[in-house]
Order: C-alpha cells, then structure tokens, then sequence
C-alpha cells in the first residue's frame, strides 16, 4: 500500500481530440501495465473502453488508470473533452489533487482549454501544461507557446522544450532544469547531446526558472540576488512550492504516439505536483449542521468520498477516493446523506474496464467498492464517531430537453427502469414524468448526451428509444365577462334527470385554480347541489375551449338556476354545470397564454451582437446586461419557452462553446394571434 506522500492523483483535462487519452495510453506502456499501444480510432485504447467510446472515438465518461514510476503511484483520470460530457471531468476534478491541461500543438489554445483552465481556477487547483502532438504534420509548438504566455504571462514556465531539424520536424526534447536532451528510438528514451543552436534558449529558460524559484522563499531570494546557484534539491523545492501556490504553471511538451516526453512528464508529475495532503481543500458539513475544512488525515478515523458510479452488466462499482484513515473489504461506514451503516463489499483497483480485487485502501488513494446498492455518487462515507458530509458534485444545469418514448408501445416501464439505472452512472441527467403534456422528458447537456443515452438504452437493456420535442404545457383563459345556462333533461322510464343553472364566467389576475362562488337566491338551487355544480366546472376548466389546455385566472359564479324535487340529482347538476361552461366559452374571447422563461446568457462581449439579434428572433425581450467577475457579459432576458427547445445547441454553435445560460419560469403570458392558430391547429391534428 503505497503512503499519502507518494500518491499523485491527477485529471487530464482538454478540448475534444487534444491528445489526452493517447497521452495515457503512452504512460502506461511506459510503465509496463501494457505491452502495446492502442489507438482510439482502433477503439483498443484502455480508457475508452464502453462500447459508446468505441464506436464514436471519443470518450464519454471519466476513466481511472493507476501507473507505478519511481516508488510513486499516480492515479490518473481521463476525462472526456466533448462539452456535453462534462459531468464526467465535474467528478474528475473532485478526485484529483492537480491537472495536466492537454493541448494539441495543431490546434492551439481551443476552447476546450479554456474551460479546462477555468475549472482549475474555480477550484485553486495547481496544473500542468502538456502541449501534445509536437511531431505530427503542420504542429506548432511556437505559435501554441506563444499564445500560452500571452494569455497567462510570465507564470507559464517551459520545463520541457522540443528539437527540431532544418525541416522543422521535431525529433527530440530537451529536460531545461538538466539541460540534457533526449530523443525516441524504437519506443526507448536515449539521451542525445544538446543542439549547440538550442544552447542559449536553454540558459534563457533555465534562469527564468531560477527567477521563478526565487520568488518562492525569502532565503531562497537572498541566494539569488547574492549570485549563488541552487542546488538540484532547491530547484525542485522551489518549484514545487511555486506549482502549488499557482505562481507557476509548469509546461511540457511531447507526442503520445511515440511517447516522446512521457517519462519526463512522470518525473515532473513526482517532483512537482501535490501529494492528496498538500492537494484538493475540502469543505465537510457536520451532524451539527456547522461547516468546517476537512482536513486529509493518514492517521484520522476512515472516511472516503464517493465521486463516480459505474452500474453495467458486469455490477456496480462505487469509485472512491480516501480522505482519512485506511479502508478495508470489512469496514463498517455511515452515509452521511442516508445515515444509514453500510458494510462495504469488495475493493478493487481498476484500470480501465479491468479490476483487481485489493486488501485495503489507504488515505488519499483511489479505487472501487463493489456491489454498494444504496451509495451513490456524491455520498460522503464516514466513521460512526466523526459524521461529516462533504459538498456534492456541482453539475451543470441540464439545458436540453426531448420526450423519450419507447419505438413500441408497452415499454414505458422499460425505458424508465433504464434511465434509473443510467441516471446512477451520469447524475448529471435528469428525467421527469410531466403529467401534463404526459411525456417523459429527457434533460441534458446537448443533443450528443441524450442520443448516447438513447443508444445505451438499446444495447444494455435492450429498449429502442425515440427522442422528440417535449410538448410545451400552454394553458387558456377568457378576456371578457359573460353568463351562460346549462340545462341537463333526461326523461327515461322511470325517474328522469334534471339539472338548471346559470353561471356568470369573468377572467381573474393571477389566479391558476378555478374559484367557484355561490350567489342564488330563494333556493332556485338547493345548496345541496352546489359541490356538484363545482365539480362540473371544475372538470370542465381541465380542457379548454381552443386547443384543449388547462384553463387559469377564471371566476365561475352560479347565480340562479331551477330543480325537479324528484328528478334532480347530482349528477344532473355536473353536467348542467359542463353545459354552461362550453355555452360560455366561444363568446368570452378565449386566448392561449404561454410559459414564459427567465434566461441568463454569459457570454464573451464579441457574441453579443449575435446573441441578441438570436433573442429577437425566439420573441425575446432583454432586460439588461452586467458584467461578471471573469470579464464575460450577463444577457437577462425573458422568453417564450417554446422558441427555445434548442437553443442549447443554437447558443454552442454561435458562442463557439464559449457560451452558456441558466433558464427558469417565470410566468404566463398571451401568445401573439399569429402564433395561436398554428398552436390551435397542432393541437387539433394531434386528437385527430
């Protein structure tokens, strides 16, 4: 069992296609957990393993692989890049102590990168550099460096440099804080003489990072000023303590496909990156309700944090990390969130797909309990005599929806049972029974999350699944004052039914259930009638007069009527009462009202042309717009909720996934006449 100190949990992180998973699969050949490299495009790769990765070539869920180098073990996540899985890297991020920031020497600072180095910000968490893909055709170290110290300054420190030769093409890569130089034969690193033209850019960066070394300390700030050099030990304290403290962002650079980089990128990742004691800060709620800092203690009472949930045919799988004491297969746990005592299963270590039952798991490390049914993502588990609950996982807000149906009817229940059992895995998801519009919806990051969902439906509980626009709930009601009667007369042999009323309808403000009042006089109604006389009315409003919607801010007054002492009955009076309600409606000018949403938009002030004039045309009105803290403009704005069912993807597409919104209801309001036939007709088309 390796100690807290030598343990480096670390998540990769990077725009879609930037080279992370190859990154990961060249470590583990060099470390010898395989003995060949996969490729994603072959889908052999050991971090994309679900069947989804496979046959998309991307990954769609944060996959954990341990390496062992130098008396060290690094657990290190894989995270998806594709923006719809980012509940997958919210996990990761939990899990980790530091990143490694991916980005392609091809393509440069992407968005991706962007988003990746917001996150660590959010979280004051320290990060690498890894500029992938330096060898391959028209890479760009240069220009991505160049672009990194413009965007971050003098912090962006390069510990690994590239060679090139004359024709540009890097052949090697030089250690700056050793000033030694290497090159890959044959998958094996061999050390090389240092280019006599890289000479004195080595000395350049090499004192850069004696500056940034200095800064560090006030004893180690006197010795620079004082002309002494650090020794090696120094140099490395230096930085390490710079990296944690965020004055630096160490970068390195090298190429996945030939694992040119990758030892040093270990060294580095040993050297200079936090062990799970000097990593992530956690905040701990107690049973007492107060919030204090948990401390990550090798020698405190056992507690672990469940930060991921696999659920597939092979079982459950409950990834943890430890953040205090020593787990075993027989440890007695509380969840926090249940209060319940849970005897944990089996541990494993996993890598990948693939698991190894283990004995224990110590503070700070990462693994599995199998077969926890009750623990989900997000519990905290926790000693009986220190019972905390560490904050959960802060998804996004899913901002995409569709109903999902079953292609056959009967399968509904199959369908649901599906998505519970996903909705475990990807909490990031959301599914509601809405009983008005009676769908099912499906709510999400973007269109990708919800077909990936579809398709895991199919092919682990063997449902075909369609998606479809969700309906939107409309709801109807009367502009103007009016009195109608309702006669129900049925003479069959025997007693007959009779029923008499006249109902005054009048619109209200604000007011979704129907109010039903009495005014008759002389007992032309006996009072016994009256509960039916609303109950009538009461299921008449449930369809209104136009496109069948629930009718609101409606008043239903029954001033007069007459009755048959033998003939009247209840039931007589509630159908009366539907008479008069389907009498009154065509002349009390009926309109549509439609759900209307609040929406916030952040956005880089350079769309906000773009996204205003988008706003415009879904009937949008802005409200105002106020800059945040990091330099990004908040649109507010109100909107029919029907003219934004894509704008998820409609806002990705004009934003360059630079923008996102929040969106919440807000009130009803009329629908344009324009817009009401064409609601009228749907709905008309649809009973058909």
């Amino acid at each position: 069992m390796y100690t807290a100190n030598s343990i480096r949990n670390i998540c990769l992180l990077g725009h879609s296609g930037s080279g992370k998973t190859a990154l990961a699969e060249s470590l583990l050949y060099m470390t010898g957990v395989i003995d060949r490299i996969g490729k994603n495009a072959d889908g052999n790769t050991v971090c994309d393993y679900d069947p989804e990765e496979i046959r998309r070539n991307i990954s769609i869920s944060t996959a954990l692989v341990p390496l062992e180098y130098n008396g060290a073990k690094i657990n290190l996540l894989d995270t998806p890049g594709a923006f719809d899985f980012s509940g997958a890297v919210v996990e990761a991020l939990r899990a980790a102590d530091a990143a490694i920031i991916v980005c392609s020497a091809k393509d440069g600072l992407t968005v991706g990168f962007e988003k990746a180095w917001k996150y660590c910000e959010e979280r004051n968490m320290p990060r690498f550099i890894y500029i992938s893909k330096v060898d391959e055709d028209n890479s760009d170290y240069n220009a991505t460096f160049n672009a990194l110290r413009e965007r971050y300054g003098n912090r962006i420190a390069p510990v690994v440099v590239p060679i090139w030769d004359a024709s540009h093409k890097v052949t090697g890569i030089i250690d700056v804080l050793n000033k030694r130089a290497f090159e890959m034969q044959n998958l094996k690193r061999v050390e090389i003489e240092v280019p006599e033209d890289k000479a004195s850019v080595i000395e350049e960066f090499n004192d850069a990072l004696k500056e940034s070394v200095a800064e560090t300390s006030e004893e180690f700030m006197d010795k620079f000023f004082g002309g002494e050099d650090f020794t090696y030990a120094e140099m490395i304290k230096g930085m390490h303590k710079g990296v944690i403290d965020q004055t630096m962002f160490p970068v390195l650079c090298g190429s996945g496909y030939n694992c040119l980089g990758s030892l040093m990128l270990m060294d580095h990742i040993v050297d200079l990156l936090p062990n799970p004691v000097e990593g992530n800060y956690h905040k701990a709620t107690t049973a007492d309700g107060t919030t204090e800092e948990f401390v990550v203690s090798p020698g405190g009472v056992p507690s672990a944090f469940v930060f991921k949930t696999v659920s597939d045919q092979y079982g459950k799988y409950s990834y943890v990390k430890v953040l205090s004491g020593t787990i075993t297969s027989d440890t007695t746990l509380v969840n926090s969130r249940t209060g319940e005592t849970e005897k944990l299963g089996r541990l494993y270590a996993m890598c990948g797909k693939r698991n190894t039952e283990i004995k224990e798991l110590g503070c700070g490390d990462i693994g599995a309990i199998g077969k926890m049914d009750k623990v989900k993502t997000g519990d905290t588990l926790c000693d009986p005599r220190k019972v905390v609950s560490l904050k959960g996982l802060p998804y996004a807000e899913p901002c995409y929806s569709m109903a999902i149906a079953p292609k056959v009817k009967g399968q509904e229940e199959k369908v649901g049972t599906g998505l519970n059992r996903l909705n475990e895995e990807d909490p990031s998801f959301t599914v509601y029974n809405n009983p008005e519009t009676k769908q099912l919806v499906l709510s999400g990051a973007g269109d990708q999350q919800l077909d990936v969902l579809v398709a895991k439906l199919k092919s682990r509980f063997g449902v075909d699944a369609v998606l479809s626009p969700a309906k939107i709930a409309y709801r109807e009601k009367i502009k103007k004052k009016v009195e109608a009667h309702g006669r129900h007369k049925k003479q069959t042999g025997g007693s007959g039914q009779f029923g008499d009323v006249w109902v005054r309808f009048e619109p209200q403000e604000e007011q979704d259930d129907l109010i039903f009042d009495v005014a008759v006089v002389g007992g032309a109604v006996p009072k016994n009638f009256n509960p039916a006389v609303e109950k009538g009315l009461q299921e008449a409003v449930q369809k209104g007069p136009l496109a069948g919607y629930p009718m609101v801010n409606l008043k239903a007054t029954l001033y007069d009527g007459s009755y048959h002492p033998v003939d009247s009955n209840e039931m007589a009076f509630k159908l009366a009462a539907i008479l008069s309600f389907k009498e009154a409606m065509p002349n009390a000018m009926p309109t549509l009202l439609e759900p209307v949403m609040s929406l916030q938009v952040t956005i880089p002030d350079s769309y906000m042309g773009d996204v205003i004039g988008d706003l415009n045309k879904r009937r949008g009105r802005v409200m105002g717009m106020n800059p945040n803290a990091d330099g990004d403009t908040v649109v507010e704005a109100e909107v029919p909720m029907a003219e934004m069912s894509s704008y998820a993807i409609d806002l990705r597409a004009m934003t360059q996934a630079r923008g996102s919104f929040t969106m919440k209801f807000e009130r009803y309001e009329e629908v344009p006449k324009v817009n009401q036939d064409k609601i009228i007709a749907e709905a008309k088309a649809n009973e058909d």
